[in-house]
């Protein structure tokens, strides 16, 4: 049997009788293709058993345990803390959501002139709830369930995209894409892909000398991004279809796409726009009008809606003292402000009413040192989950930044 009849047959497993494949559809699909496999290799080891005529005891390796994680690791919604490590070194987690990596970056130069920003990521094995550094990625997007993630290789731009199984460590499949990809991106139930197309590696560098004589290494902002668009690509099956988008002075050399909360539509980034920094196209790279929902939103803002989308989290309204910030949640329809919340940045929703977000230690007339905190709607309690954040004093390298997942 082959990978795509295993797929296909996969499917009408996890399909049969229900409406939708709901979260965490990419690491259904992965773990029961892992299942299949363990029966075939179950059945060849018996088979080798007898033929060999040696007392072996067999493992019952399909026990109906689908699930690769122990219980107590992702499972469940408890708030996990480490309010020691920074970077984290174990699992921090909140409601619905899991810090499931985090990269730090750096200038790798070409020649005496050009270099690149690389990331090297950390991701989280689900076995262990452990962080496991990993140098083979330029790129990864974890899928809802935090079990599977799609990676792109070192050279970018990337033409193919790898299904990674994070407890595994190993690439359970590659899709090949027809133009090259520099940036990814699951739709919010992990049905699809979205992949953002470049002409070049969308993070290279140039040497600059400031007045003071300093070489920093910074973006080329000639307004000429090499991006050229975007395949949407369905999980399960690898297929998919590009959309032409171009681009202009109003976008950055990397300016990925990733999908709205319904998935029907991507955006992106823009400079300079009043319309929050955000432009919206349907999946054919049509450009269309913000969807009533998001339309108040800003790019910038990593939390957006909340998950029953009645909530819009924007950015920091005022900082009252070093290490108490407030940001805004608004009416995503309207626009209004309904409530204040503490953080400096608001990076994904708990749940209803918790956020995790950036909160800073310092005042803002002093160095950047953030921590992860979760924060509620109308409590100013604040629940630290990570250690601070130091800021790395070499211009050419980056802290770390966190890669959330739901759970």
């Amino acid at each position: 049997m082959n990978v795509d009849e295993l797929v296909r047959d996969s499917l009408r497993e996890l399909a049969a009788e229900q409406p939708s494949a709901g979260p965490g559809f990419a690491d259904r699909v992965l773990t029961a293709r892992r299942r299949r496999r363990t029966r075939r290799l179950a059945s060849v080891a018996a088979a080798t058993a007898a033929v060999v005529a040696v007392a072996v005891a067999v493992p019952l390796l399909d026990s109906g345990k689908e699930d690769v994680r122990p219980a107590g690791v992702l499972d469940g919604d408890a708030t996990v803390a480490h309010p020691d490590q920074s970077p984290p070194r174990e699992l921090i987690a909140a409601g619905n959501v899991a810090l499931a990596a985090y990269y730090t970056g750096k200038i790798e130069e070409q020649t005496e002139q050009r270099g690149a920003a690389v990331r090297t990521y950390w991701l989280l094995d689900p076995e262990t709830g452990r962080y496991e550094k990993d140098t083979r990625w330029s790129y990864v997007a974890v899928a809802p369930g935090a079990r599977t993630a799609a990676v792109l290789e070192r050279q970018l731009p990337a033409h193919r995209i790898g299904l990674l199984d994070l407890a595994t460590g190993e690439v359970e499949r590659w899709i090949p894409v027809e133009r090259g990809v520099g940036g990814l991106a699951f739709s919010r139930d992990g049905r699809k892909l979205v992949a953002t197309t470049y002409g070049e590696n969308p993070d290279l560098r140039v040497k600059f000398t400031t007045s003071s004589g300093t070489a920093q290494w910074m973006a080329d902002h000639s307004g000429r991004s090499s991006r050229s668009g975007f395949h949407i690509l369905d999980v399960a099956s690898g297929s998919g279809s590009w959309a032409g988008v171009p681009s202009g002075r109003d976008i950055n050399d990397r300016q990925d796409f990733a999908f709205t909360g319904t998935g029907e539509l991507v955006y992106s980034q823009v400079i300079g726009s009043k319309s929050g920094m955000q432009r919206f196209y349907d999946l054919t790279g049509r450009e269309v009008a913000a969807p009533a929902d998001e339309r108040h939103l800003r790019s910038d803002v990593g939390a957006r809606l909340s998950p029953d989308g009645s909530l819009a989290a924007l950015g920091l309204t005022r900082e009252v003292a070093p290490g108490k910030s407030y940001s805004s949640i608004r009416d995503p329809r309207t626009g209004k402000e309904i409530a204040k919340v503490r953080g400096a940045e608001l990076l994904a929703w708990a749940d209803e009413r918790r956020l995790i977000a950036w909160e800073r230690t310092t005042g803002l007339d002093e160095l950047y040192l953030p921590r992860l905190v979760l924060v509620t709607i109308g409590s100013d309690k604040v629940v630290p989950l990570s250690g601070v954040r130091e800021q790395n004093r070499d211009l050419n390298r980056s802290e770390w930044e966190p890669v959330f997942a739901r759970r």
